[in-house]
This record gives C-alpha cells, sequence and structure tokens, in this order.
C-alpha cells in the first residue's frame, strides 16, 4: 500500500489511517472541483480540494468536502521533488515546508509570519518514492480558531 505523510507544523490533529474500501469516493464537476464529498485518494488531492482532519500520520485517504462546506484543510499549492534517489525524511519536511511558505503570502494576501492561520504539508513517504514514484508535496492550510466555510485565499489574516 502506498502511503504519503501529513506532516503539521504546529500541534494539530491530523490524519487518520483509511482504507480504499471505507467509503465512496468525492464527485467533481467538470471544472474538477469537489461537489459532493468523500473519501479521496491522497494521490488525487488537487489545488483547490477541502478536507477534514484524520488521525494519523500515515494515510491513503482525506476525507474531502466541497470548500463551501465546513471544512478544516484547503490543498493551496503543490510543490515536485525533482530528485531520483529519497533526500531522507528530513530534506523533504524542510523542503515542503520552505516551498509551501514561499507561495503563502500570494495565497493568503499577508506573510506567514503576520498570518493567524497555519501550513502543513502533505509529503511522500521513502515508500511512495521508491514503489510509487511519488515526489509530490500538497501544501495545506488551516485555521486554528476551527473550521472555516469557504476558500481562505486572500484571507489576509
Amino acid at each position: 500500500m502506498r502511503v504519503r505523510t501529513l506532516t503539521t507544523v504546529t500541534a494539530v490533529a491530523a490524519t487518520a489511517l483509511l482504507l480504499a474500501a471505507c467509503g465512496q469516493g468525492e464527485t467533481r464537476d467538470e471544472s474538477g472541483e469537489i461537489v459532493t464529498g468523500g473519501d479521496t485518494d491522497v494521490f488525487s488531492i488537487a489545488v483547490g480540494d477541502c478536507f477534514n482532519d484524520v488521525d494519523s500520520d500515515q494515510i491513503t485517504e482525506l476525507p474531502t468536502v466541497p470548500c463551501a462546506e465546513a471544512h478544516d484543510n484547503e490543498v493551496y499549492a503543490e510543490y515536485t521533488f525533482t530528485e531520483d534517489e529519497y533526500p531522507g525524511d528530513d530534506v523533504v519536511q524542510t523542503r515542503a515546508q520552505e516551498e509551501c511558505l514561499a507561495v503563502w503570502e500570494e495565497f493568503v494576501g499577508v506573510a506567514y509570519e503576520s498570518s493567524a492561520l497555519e501550513v502543513f504539508p502533505i509529503t511522500p513517504t521513502e515508500g511512495s518514492w521508491n514503489d510509487g514514484n511519488d515526489r509530490l508535496v500538497s501544501c495545506a492550510i488551516w485555521d486554528p480558531a476551527g473550521q472555516v466555510t469557504g476558500s481562505l485565499a486572500g484571507a489576509a489574516r
């Protein structure tokens, strides 16, 4: 089974190991936007997708919801590693954090250091890197104050 790692920057209860047979997948419209939530394969998550927290750091699926509904997280950017060899957990986590923060201000409208919002990258594991050619980091944004409705794009907070 291929999995990816969900890393939190601050104390956040996040992520549970979900089995592929646990539920129905999401429904998307022609533009790719989620219109009906469901269990979405972690390798199918995309910029603009919103999802709720799960309880593990090794995940195969995320509980996605339309962003117009209350949700915990939103994918706001992606970064792809170019290395052939897995560079190690520390390098993956550090670079993922750096790349997610590099586009933070453009998305949120204020610098990360001034923001009330938080970021965490969903990163490849060594196993998904080696077995599935997984190099993608999904940058997710969340509000420590609780669930949000709608996108955090331009939230300026």
